[in-house]
């Protein structure tokens, strides 16, 4: 994209309920944008407080890497006729940073903002704010005077349409990313996909990148875990490893003399890096004259292998090789080309590289430059073909160090093309998720087959494999209304279309096909708010061919009447709420710039159990997964290892502290033979990190025990060493962000039901493993609806027992205030009682001092906790989760898929386990409602003589009441309350025995 053809367009739509202002009832009002010096003005809509301008302007940009420091202010304007004056009526002011391309902006309605303290204003603005590169649309010229403005405005107003519905289509497949040249080749690779303005994220990234914590001694952190103590074998460990930056002591950086790599929160890896770009006038092998060429890089035991170009003297590659430095033996790395032959492979030519004399390369160094080599033969003497090639030695920050084909990844059983895809590193995006909201109305002059009965007609729209149906309505005037939501989730780009069809429930499993409609995604439109969305009438066509003339005739008969929008204003659920790792909205423009950014070191793993068998013994082909907002990561493959060093570090933008990082281990079945596990790829373990329980800067490097539940009871499969960092970059941002609210607004405004966001979570799940699937090397279904928790929804007797005990601990606390009293009313320690007593007697006679002594006593106890504060993140544990104690019978109900596939005694035995579970709790249920009861039944006279006790009662306790001071009353009380055990009666007191007496609906229940 060229630079000078960025433009930012913004379209004036109109204004809703502004301020009267001319003293008439009524605003004679106008729009007058600011960006980047420029100034342009919309037409004055004379006497009307909801103008509707719909005029477009389009502003040069000038620097793009400082579009998101940019804004964008549209003043609404009263035009003052009588003294060519104006008066304000309100401001939109827009951050640079929610500038999006065309094909994702939307008409949002921006409440006005005010000017002062002092101002007054009311209303909503309504504009679509975009960004565009097509050569065709002309910027408008800045405003001058304000005379001509008008005739500027509506000569641009129909051109600029016109010219957007004839090119709008070229410009959103031409637009990608804002160009940055500083930004180095590997982060261009990474967000090639990402589309709109990523400046922020660009400036965020480089300013963490020169973030480092400041030299500190050294400090010991005590681990512990007071409320869930478990096995020291499954708790969390410090480690202080030696990583990139510097030795890592308490969470801080200890520095060395070396310098400073940007990958610091990894074991820094030196690689041989060969880069197999082509070949040139290769010589003829065969008979026929032609060569299937191939290239064998091989350093002592270690050979990495090219895919064959059949027939080709001139063959491309462009492939790169990885051989990790410290397993490296020989000294002589040789590149040899070889002819693909059915017998045996022909020799065509090598060339040799003395290691001693490879350069190292450290980014941000450009990338080496290939050179050509001329092959020798097997007597060493130069030939005519070239080779072009480059070697270095390299890290992990190396550029080409994701897409390499790596040595201590390499497969003993295929060491393919095919295969080497399937085990190297990968950055996945996640495709954007909208709710596709179906309201279906009515229908009109439908024509049934059978003509001799009313039909029975119902619609059904599917998207790809979500269906959905509306209930059954008789039409007795062949128009049936049904007006009913059906909810979809789609994903970009929108490959499945919205298909209606309008069936006739003729008899019982036998439906007719009345008509069909079939809507493209793309046309749909796309909305932010609770806007009402305009209906459209469809024509219904018959499903299948008929008559000619019949089909003239009835082809404009039958219509559907549909409002069908992409709500863009929610936050597609697609996995659990308890682990969400983003929580903005579909819509682009509704997001709030980062708080900061999370950095993620995968070092290695430790004891990993085998997973497979190999040659006669155990083994494991390890891969790690991260998972965090939109992004997906996964690791190279570390084959026929038990003990893998990955050392590869991520980066993600945070924008809610809320959120969850999840990193899964899993064992990659895809390399070999097909196994008994239907080749799905194992799950190891995995580890959540909760991004608000870190401290800001502080690096923390943990061996984290990867625990799984088998059917057999919990089990820990090893560890994983990770080092993690969030940084923070905007504090007052981050504190922002805790009083808001945790989902979109339209998450508040027009709520799902709990049955309706179960079945979207389903399907988003779905559609994001199918589109994860279909990368190269794929992430699997399995592996997406494992680090999605997508069964946490399911019945599990384990997890409602480790509920319920957390709702225990939750009200601990109560319990032990409660005890507490009880000992203080008992007189257990008189001179506490006695302290007590004096405490009372003082805040009921200053009743002012209650509400500041809590806050204090609260202020104290943080301050006193804030010693003991955690210092390690929040880890899975097996006290807490029940695990350690299950019954071998409860788990594997908790392991049984849904529907059940266990026999019918055993289902039936577990169905009498959870009626005698559901029984106790059905009890307890009864309880609270007779109690509740009662209390209703006070002023009922369902009992007239209680009733009559308690009215009268409540006659004397007013005239109590008003003649002796309050503060005597709740002294009395409280001194009785706590009164010595030589004063109390073992029996019930009287307002308790008269409470249990009142009658309940218990006598009205069957």
């Amino acid at each position: 994209m060229a630079m000078h053809n960025l433009k930012l367009g913004v379209d004036v739509v109109g204004a809703h309920n502004l301020l009267p202002k001319d003293g008439q009832g009524s605003s004679s009002a106008f729009v007058e944008l600011y960006f980047d010096g420029q100034r342009f003005r919309t037409t004055i809509k004379e006497k009307d407080l909801d103008p509707v301008w719909n005029e477009s302007f389009y502003f040069n940009i000038s620097d793009s890497s400082n579009l998101h420091n940019l804004t964008l202010d549209a003043y609404i304007y009263n035009n003052v006729r009588a003294t060519q004056s104006r008066s304000f009526l309100g401001k939109v002011c827009l951050n640079g940073t929610s500038f999006v391309p065309y094909s994702d902006a939307v008409v949002l309605h921006y409440p006005l903002e005010k000017r002062g303290i002092f101002s007054r204003v009311r209303g909503e603005l309504g504009l679509k704010v975009y960004i565009t590169d097509d050569p065709s649309i002309k910027s408008s010229h800045p405003l001058q005077e304000a005379k001509d403005t008008q005739i500027h405005t509506e000569s641009v107003q129909d051109p600029v349409s016109n010219t957007f519905s004839n090119a709008k289509t070229e410009s959103r497949h031409t637009f990608h990313h804002l160009p940055n040249p500083n930004h180095t080749q590997q982060q261009q690779q990474q967000q090639q996909h990402s589309p709109a303005v990523l400046a922020p994220h660009q400036v965020t990234k480089y300013r963490v990148d020169e973030m480092k914590a400041e030299p500190q001694p050294p400090k010991l952190v005590r681990m512990y875990s007071a409320a869930s103590a478990q096995p020291v074998d499954y708790a969390l460990k410090e480690t202080s490893p030696f990583l990139g930056g510097g030795r890592v002591v308490g969470g801080r950086v200890i520095r060395t003399d070396k310098t400073v790599s940007t990958y610091d929160l990894v074991e820094q890896m030196h690689f041989l890096f060969v880069r197999v770009v082509k070949a040139r006038d290769l010589p003829a092998m065969d008979i026929t004259g032609s060569l299937d060429p191939y290239i064998e890089v091989k350093i002592g035991n270690y050979k990495g292998v090219t895919k064959h170009m059949e027939k080709q003297q001139n063959p491309i590659w462009n492939v790169v090789f990885a051989f990790s430095r410290e397993r490296m033996q020989a000294s002589v790395l040789e590149v040899v080309v070889k002819d693909k032959d059915l017998v045996k492979d022909d020799f065509v030519g090598i060339v040799r590289f003395d290691l001693n004399e490879v350069p190292m390369r450290v980014p941000p160094d450009s990338p080496l430059a290939p050179e050509w080599y001329r092959l020798q033969d097997k007597k060493g003497e130069k030939i005519k073909s070239e080779l072009m090639l480059a070697v270095w030695i390299g890290t992990q920050a190396d550029e080409a160090f994701p897409d390499a084909w790596h040595s201590d990844a390499a497969s003993p059983i295929d060491s393919s093309a095919a295969a080497s895809a399937l085990i190297r590193s990968k950055v996945y995006h996640a495709p954007r998720l909208w709710y596709v909201r179906v309201n279906v109305v009515e229908a009109q002059d439908l024509v049934p087959t059978d003509k001799n009965r009313f039909p029975d007609v119902y619609v059904k729209a599917h998207i790809g494999s979500q269906v959905m149906k509306t209930k059954a309505v008789q039409a007795r005037t062949l128009n049936p209304i049904w007006n009913e939501d059906l909810l979809f989730v789609a994903a970009e780009p929108f490959e499945d279309h919205l298909i209606l069809t309008v069936e006739d429930r003729v008899g019982p499993g036998k439906d007719e096909i009345i008509g069909r409609v079939i809507i493209p995604l793309s046309m749909v439109e796309k909305r932010a708010d609770d806007r009402i969305i305009h209906s459209r009438w469809f024509n219904l066509e018959k499903p299948v061919a008929v008559d000619v003339d019949q089909l003239k005739k009835e082809k404009f008969s039958m219509r559907l009447h549909l409002r069908v929008c992409l709500d863009g204003g929610y936050h597609v659920l697609d996995e659990s709420t308890h682990y969400s790792s983003d929580l903005r909205p579909t819509a682009k423009q509704l997001w709030k710039p980062s708080i900061g950014v999370l950095e993620l070191g995968i070092l290695n793993a430790v004891g990993l159990h085998p997973m497979k068998t190999r040659d006669g013994k155990g083994t494991s082909d390890t891969y790690c997964v991260a998972k965090y907002g939109h992004k997906w990561v996964r690791t190279r493959t570390m084959v026929d290892n038990l003990s893998p060093k990955y050392n590869e570090q991520y980066t993600w933008e945070v924008s809610d502290p809320a959120t969850v990082l999840t990193v899964g281990v899993f064992d990659n079945s895809q390399l070999g033979e097909k196994g008994s596990n239907g080749n799905k790829d194992l799950k190891i373990g995995k580890v959540r990190i909760r991004i608000s329980t870190l401290e800001t800067g502080r690096i923390y490097t943990h061996s984290y025990p990867l625990l799984v539940l088998h059917p057999t009871g919990v089990k820990k499969m090893g560890e994983v060493h990770l080092a993690i960092r969030f940084s923070c970059t905007s504090f007052v941002n981050m504190l922002y962000i805790y009083s808001r609210p945790l989902l979109p607004k339209m998450h508040y405004v027009r709520p799902f039901s709990v049955v309706q966001l179960d079945m979207l979570r389903h399907q988003a799940v779905n559609i994001v493993a199918a589109r994860l699937g279909r990368a190269e090397p794929p992430l699997r279904k399995e592996v997406v609806e494992y680090m999605s928790d997508v069964d946490s929804h399911l019945w599990s007797m384990r997890r409602s027992k480790a509920n319920f005990f957390r709702l225990m601990s939750v009200f601990s606390g109560l319990f032990a205030v409660g005890k507490w009293f009880a000992d203080i009313c008992m007189w257990r320690n008189p001179i506490t009682t006695v302290l007590v007593h004096v405490l009372f007697i003082m805040l009921v006679c200053f009743p002012e001092l209650i509400l500041p002594t809590v806050f204090l006593y609260m202020f104290l106890i943080g301050i006193w906790n804030f010693r003991y504060r955690p210092r390690y993140p929040p880890h899975m544990n097996t006290k807490i989760s029940q695990a350690e104690a299950v019954h071998p019978d409860e788990l594997d109900e908790e392991f049984d898929t849904f529907p059940t596939s266990r026999s019918p005694d055993l289902v039936r035995m577990r169905y009498d386990r959870l009626r005698s579970v559901a029984g106790r709790i059905q009890t307890v249920v009864g309880d609270i409602a007779t109690q509740g009861e009662r209390v209703q039944s006070l002023l009922s006279w369902r009992d007239p003589r209680a009733t009559a006790i308690f009215v009268t009662f409540c006659l004397v306790a007013a005239i109590v009441l008003y003649v002796t001071p309050f503060q005597v009353i709740a002294g009395l009380a409280g001194v009785y309350m706590m009164r010595h055990p030589r004063f109390r009666y073992r029996l019930p007191s009287v307002p308790i025995n008269f409470f249990r007496r009142l009658p309940a609906r218990t006598d009205s229940m069957l």
